[in-house]
């Protein structure tokens, strides 16, 4: 599964053990995540903030960004005037 981030330092956090020891998460997420990650169940991906699209679910983004993103999910306005 590729989860999509775009936080770098997160990203690195994950995929460096060492650096996990240096977060405030609980323990049992950190053993989660290493173990998925060893597997190769999950893989994080960078990906731009404007390319973000789980943003327009979760924070106010610029008009462009949220129809953009509609876009790439397949939603469409069948109210809006063409």
């Amino acid at each position: 599964m590729n989860l999509f981030c775009d936080n770098k330092a997160t990203i690195d956090i994950s995929y460096n053990p060492v650096q996990h020891d240096w977060t405030k998460h609980v323990k049992m997420d950190r053993h989660f995540i290493k173990q998925n990650l060893d597997e190769k169940i999950i893989r994080f991906l960078f990906v731009k903030s404007e390319d973000q699209m789980a943003d327009i679910l979760t924070k106010t983004v610029f008009t462009r960004s949220f129809y953009n993103s509609l876009n790439k999910l397949g939603i469409r306005d069948i109210y809006a005037s063409t």
